[in-house]
């Protein structure tokens, strides 16, 4: 079985996704919707070839198990999420901007339904903590690498430090999205989100002057 964060890093080498035949573009649609609506545990691979209006046999020619049908699934919207945010992020050249942006993206995804069900709520206890938490650092701590490269260059930061910079704001932003995710109120909780991760940011941009 192919792990989810080898998926990842090559189709962010490629720059597109895959080529996909009809079929199993509709079996990962309909898992996606059933996920969504009765988590990985309360879904069936009946209900998924039912939806699909496929046969079991054209199922398990694509993924030989309910596993690696859900891994899929979440590789795919993972994979979507990384493209969604570097594609708003290289919007701008400024890397403040870039950060503020990249943070605002990636909110706007945790308050999606599909991406908050199935990314933040069912992957952990589905793939398990290890396998989890390395696909999902590879799908989004490069962004966030990227983002603290060019804050960490604008005021003057050592290279050095860059990488523990960048586990810290991962980790930030980690427990930022399952905040989100728990909440009642998604909407409230982004907004609390953005304006405290924020704050952090524009502390930082005031470092030079400080240093003055």
């Amino acid at each position: 079985m192919t792990h989810p964060a080898k998926v990842l890093r090559a189709a962010r080498k490629t720059g597109r996704r895959p080529a996909m035949s009809g079929t199993k573009r509709s079996l990962l649609d309909s898992a996606t919707a059933l996920f969504t609506d009765h988590g990985y545990a309360g879904t069936s691979l009946d209900e998924v070839v039912v939806a699909a209006r496929v046969t079991k046999g054209a199922l398990y020619h694509h993924f030989p198990s309910k596993l690696a049908l859900f891994e899929s699934v979440f590789t795919t919207l993972q994979r979507e999420t990384v493209h969604r945010i570097e594609k708003a992020i290289d919007t701008s050249k400024d890397p403040w901007e870039r950060a503020r942006i990249g943070l605002q993206m990636f909110l706007e995804v945790c308050r999606d339904s599909q991406y908050r069900r199935i990314c933040l709520q069912e992957a952990p206890v589905a793939l398990g903590h290890e396998r989890y938490r390395e696909a999902e650092r590879t799908a989004t701590l490069g962004v966030v690498q990227n983002a603290v490269d060019g804050v960490l260059a604008d005021i003057g930061g050592v290279d050095d430090l860059n990488e523990a910079f960048a586990a810290i704001f991962n980790g930030a932003i980690r427990s930022a999205a399952e905040f989100v995710a728990d909440a009642e109120d998604p909407d409230v909780a982004s907004e609390r989100v953005e304006m405290s991760i924020g704050t952090i940011l524009a502390g930082m941009r005031l470092l030079p002057q400080s240093a003055r």
